[in-house]
């Protein structure tokens, strides 16, 4: 049976409030079996408890605070972070890095946030799940500064060029893939063949970034599917196939 892996997917999000369980189901009748939910701030992180709860054998959580959450209290939320990582086991610290998209004043914040949060993940041994946003640059010198093999994980929701896809993989980073590859301007479909395919995972970061058909709708894990029949094509391979080895990959960087 074909087993498929969102390896990013904000399933607490308010905007599965109505049908998360719904949503859910749907998820595992389209063979989305293993869910991978990152951590935004510590607001969230009891409904993560609760989801983890309810679905012990699907759904496995990150612990982390994000870069655009990194406001004037980011230090109190590190703290969080580091009292949850010490409490028990995670999946992996994310989702982490830089956004300058956004907000370019907290740069610094951000930058200390990361590399503080890198070292989190060294010291118990975890992958960390990277978030980038107009901010290649940054994102890759601190990864520079923490190379090396204790330095891995996943460069989330990859919309770089070819070049910046080699280099995340130098740094032990798998390639986050998700309905940007479907985009018509997305750009990264062009040149995701080049890419050897035990460097990709498949991901929907829902509810956000929903692929074609459903583009600028709410995202959903079940639509992994859709994303797995696009590499596919790009890759010529069975369906499948890709979800074998993104499966596999997952396993690999997660070691669940």
């Amino acid at each position: 049976m074909m087993i498929l892996t969102d390896t990013h997917t904000h399933l607490y999000s308010e905007e599965f409030s109505d049908d998360r369980d719904q949503m859910i189901q749907r998820a595992f009748d389209a063979g989305v079996k293993r869910l991978f939910v990152p951590s935004i701030d510590s607001s969230y992180t009891q409904a993560m408890y609760d989801l983890e709860a309810k679905y012990p054998e699907n759904v496995f959580l990150m612990m982390g605070l994000h870069p655009t959450y990194v406001k004037e209290n980011y230090e109190e939320e590190l703290a969080h972070v580091e009292r949850e990582l010490a409490k028990r086991k995670f999946a992996a610290v994310g989702e982490i890095g830089i956004d300058l998209y956004w907000d370019k004043s907290t740069l610094k914040q951000q930058q200390y946030a990361f590399k503080h949060q890198i070292q989190l993940a060294k010291k118990y041994n975890l992958p960390i799940n990277i978030h980038c946003r107009d901010a290649f640059d940054e994102v890759f010198e601190v990864l520079e500064s923490e190379k090396g093999d204790d330095l891995f994980g996943i460069f989330h929701c990859f919309t770089g060029d070819f070049e910046q896809a080699q280099k995340a993989i130098s740094y032990n980073m798998k390639l986050g893939i998700g309905g940007v590859a479907t985009f018509k301007n997305g750009k990264i479909d062009q040149f995701l063949n080049e890419i050897p395919l035990e460097h990709i995972v498949l991901e929907t970061d829902s509810p956000y970034l929903a692929p074609v058909p459903h583009r600028g709708k709410r995202n959903e894990s079940s639509y992994t599917l859709l994303v797995a029949q696009k590499l596919a094509l790009i890759y010529n391979l069975p369906v499948e196939e890709i979800a074998r080895i993104t499966t596999q990959n997952a396993v690999n960087v997660f070691g669940i």
